[in-house]
């Protein structure tokens, strides 16, 4: 074993728990981390932790990878390793952090959840004229017609939409404004709203859209409004505000491949946030490419 390992982990410990004020569950995940370096280095043959460096880093998180640890997994057992180091060099245990430059393998990035176009219009073609059926009409073809987050819809007042020009004044991450295009079905479906929303809002309430006691309309209900609509359109998918996002999003690259113009309608910040639509838009041309192209038909077995 390690010379003086298990003392100084200890002491390592110790240093958590009585100088940083570390949880138990912070220091019970360090000592899982530890004890994993600590076995690495025996089956290596590394008698101090000076031992260790920057090459037998790179191959211990190698290791860890093809184990099938993942990258959030091994990011955190980095952390607790460069940690641990650098109590070793203020106590003169080590020289150098052999972890401090080494980064764990990246985390494949989520591709967010779509529906399709004809999905979109079997959600949106809720039948009735119901105050809150009209109301959720008109919030599911606002959400899709201008990409709008959930935080984002539910804050709009009635001055921030403006039916004659076809845009809204919106307010996003960083309380920053942006200007987006309502079209032309969302414009009809709010306008019906507002013929009949007097009906529920309250006298000063300027919020446009409200609840069925008159107040602003909270996130929570559209979330569970938008559940529930699904189901009863007959789409077997778990469905969300943010779903609608991702399809407006989706949708608008695919028709115009315009990324630019795609990331100042959603308000983002970076550019790097919208291109994940972009592998969106190469999975569906993949799957048409798989359908259509001579050579990539599978030969049927006779």
């Amino acid at each position: 074993m390690l010379a003086s390992a298990e003392r100084q982990l200890d002491s390592f410990f110790d240093y958590l728990r009585y100088e940083r004020r570390n949880s138990p569950r912070t220091i019970s995940a360090y000592q899982q981390d530890l004890k994993r370096l600590t076995r690495y280095c025996d089956n290596q043959g590394i008698t101090n932790w000076s031992g260790v460096d920057n090459l037998l880093g790179r191959k211990w998180l190698g290791s860890m990878h093809q184990y099938g640890l993942s990258g959030s997994s091994i990011q955190r057992v980095l952390s607790a390793c460069r940690s641990f180091y650098r109590w070793l060099i203020r106590e003169e245990f080590a020289a150098s952090n052999p972890f401090e430059l080494l980064k764990a393998p990246r985390r494949p990035r989520k591709l967010p959840n779509t529906l399709d176009i004809d999905t979109v219009q079997q959600l949106v073609a809720l039948k009735g004229d119901e105050p809150l059926t009209v109301r959720d009409r008109a919030i599911m073809e606002l959400f899709y017609s201008s990409g709008l987050r959930l935080s984002e819809l539910v804050s709009l007042d009635l001055p921030d939409v403006d039916l004659s020009a076809g845009e809204a004044r919106v307010t996003g991450k960083g309380n920053k404004t942006r200007i987006v295009p309502v079209g032309r079905y969302a414009r009809a479906a709010i306008q019906q709203w507002l013929s009949i929303r007097p009906q529920l809002a309250k006298e000063s309430e300027q919020a446009l859209f409200v609840s069925k006691r008159g107040g602003r309309l909270a996130r929570r209900s559209v979330e569970k409004r938008l559940k529930e609509w699904a189901i009863r359109q007959g789409i077997n998918r778990n469905v969300h505000p943010h779903m609608l996002r991702h399809s407006f999003a989706s949708h608008m690259l695919e028709s115009s491949g315009d990324l630019r113009a795609v990331q100042e309608l959603l308000g983002h910040q970076n550019i790097s946030t919208t291109q994940i639509y972009t592998h969106l838009d190469f999975q569906h041309l993949a799957k048409v490419f798989d359908k259509a192209h001579p050579r990539a038909k599978r030969k049927k077995t006779e």
